[in-house]
């Protein structure tokens, strides 16, 4: 009985512990994207869009991210591709990329890009309330952080790079 005792409380406090946990999450938006070819379904980075990469991970230099998600498309990756990150998956839908981080990335650091038309979905999504109504085609300077403690999300809204809103 002991030990039945000391196992249900030890697995209690594991549980407690795990809901416990702070994921915190960065959410942008590709950088700017090459428009030169109208007809390119999947263009790279603009030379614009590389330097605002690169201001990204000047911003996050601080940050030890542990995984990065993002979405097929080549804009998305190149995003992302200026920081030190050992791990990048791709997502295509809003449901699964919460599910997968609240099941296997609980109490890590995350970054996630997104689109234009996804990335305040995605805030909603980890139970955090939209910090701006909407983001046009041309919002490339936005970046939030999510706190995210079980369906409950604190986002803060901040820019990085050359602003496009002053």
């Amino acid at each position: 009985m002991k030990k039945f005792l000391i196992f249900f409380s030890i697995f209690f406090l594991f549980l407690h512990s795990v809901k416990a946990q702070t994921t915190e999450i960065w959410v942008v938006r590709h950088a700017e994207k090459d428009k030169s070819n109208p007809e390119e379904k999947n263009p790279d980075l603009s030379e614009e869009g590389k330097v605002r990469a690169r201001d990204l991970a000047a911003y996050l230099k601080k940050e030890k991210i542990d995984v990065a998600f993002s979405t097929p498309y080549k804009r998305t990756h190149q995003t992302l591709d200026s920081l030190i990150i050992s791990k990048v998956i791709t997502y295509n839908d809003i449901k699964s990329l919460v599910d997968s981080i609240k099941t296997n990335y609980l109490g890590k650091k995350i970054i996630i890009a997104g689109h234009s038309n996804t990335v305040l979905e995605i805030i909603e999504a980890f139970g955090g309330k939209r910090p701006r109504e909407e983001l046009t085609d041309d919002d490339y300077d936005f970046i939030f952080r999510l706190s995210v403690k079980g369906d409950k999300a604190k986002v803060k809204m901040d820019q990085y790079g050359v602003p496009h809103h002053l």
